[in-house]
């Protein structure tokens, strides 16, 4: 990815046994990365005369892709909390050798308390980010996956779906993509210039045909077609018994119906694969939530190498982003219902 500089952390005991495996990275950042839209386009106009202002280079401990809680794996038996003790020391090491203001650690869902409590008493502060969005995978069909919805939202779905199938849009899952780097890179170019929610990593065609390359049969991307044309792409990650959305592309930002076919398609093909969860990412929630997702909160740590500056972190970061928690909509039928019908049948 452009502008991440990566560093690859093996921590071992006194025998030199491998006992956890982390990442951290150095990133150029938009500390308002989350303002309001009014300020949002007030930093737009400062920027024509001072084009970073407000964007600082920091240290990341997580993974840019996708949400990691924690963003370490350990050996069985080693202390989780002997790991972000050591850590917290090499960050802060090298936030002050590298003369960088600021450490973000991220991410923490619901269930981390334990780890939150932990970076609190290392002197962290515990902010807000953008929710994601997942969906618990509980049928055998995509047929079943409509049955189940109230009708309102699968009148809603359906129309969608025959608007696409009008157009003759398909779609294709594959798992070796990499002699489409350039193509499918160029896509997801044309969603991030015209994002409004925020931007931040800026992928290349290197990373999609590594990550094809490299990720074997857990990389896959559904192709979506317009006759015999490519017009878009779902980038997933087959995570075990989780299906991740990582990203989309498309040729053309126009405001259309083929989001709405594209994330049903990815909720199918969590269905075919046998995945108990879809993680569908962040943005873009009032489509997700119409198919079902549910809105997640999540929290970063944040904290800096100086210790003047690190009480007011947290203030000043809440002064300049607001990221919203969308309320999650009741899309389904209650389960006692549908368990009554299909008694009837």
């Amino acid at each position: 990815m452009n502008d991440f500089s990566y560093r690859h952390v093996i921590l071992t005991d006194d025998n030199d046994t491998p006992v956890a495996l982390t990442s951290f990275y150095s990133i150029t950042t938009d500390i308002a990365i989350f303002a309001p839209r009014p300020l949002r386009n007030f930093l737009a106009k400062v920027r024509r005369f001072f084009p970073n202002f407000l964007k600082f280079r920091m240290i990341e401990w997580g993974t840019p892709i996708t949400v990691s809680s924690p963003p370490f794996i350990t050996a069985p038996g080693v202390s989780q909390q002997a790991v972000i003790e050591h850590m917290h020391q090499l960050l802060m090491a090298t936030a002050k050798t590298e003369r960088q203001f600021l450490i973000i650690v991220r991410d923490f869902e619901s269930g981390s308390d334990i780890l939150q409590k932990k970076f609190n008493q290392l002197g962290y502060k515990l902010v807000d980010s953008l929710p994601n969005t997942y969906l618990d995978i509980q049928w055998r069909s995509a047929a079943a996956y409509h049955a189940s919805m109230k009708s309102y939202y699968r009148s809603k779905l359906l129309k969608q779906l025959r608007r696409n199938r009008d157009q003759h849009v398909r779609h294709e899952l594959v798992n070796d993509f990499d002699h489409l780097a350039d193509v499918l890179c160029a896509q997801w170019m044309v969603v991030h210039d015209q994002a409004d929610e925020f931007q931040r990593e800026v992928l290349t065609p290197t990373f999609y045909r590594d990550y094809s390359r490299n990720m074997g049969a857990h990389s896959k991307a559904l192709l979506f077609f317009k006759d015999n044309a490519l017009i878009g792409h779902a980038l997933l990650l087959h995570d075990g018994p989780i299906l991740r959305w990582l990203y989309f592309g498309r040729n053309e930002a126009v405001n259309d119906s083929l989001y709405f076919y594209v994330a049903q398609a990815v909720i199918d093909t969590a269905i075919q694969l046998e995945a108990k969860v879809v993680e569908m990412g962040l943005t873009t929630y009032s489509i997700k939530q119409d198919l079902g997702a549910q809105v997640t909160p999540i929290k970063i740590a944040i904290r800096s190498p100086l210790k003047i500056i690190s009480p007011f972190l947290s203030l000043g970061y809440a002064v300049l982003n607001h990221p919203n928690l969308p309320r999650n909509r009741q899309v389904f039928k209650p389960v006692t219902t549908q368990i009554t019908k299909c008694n009837e049948k």
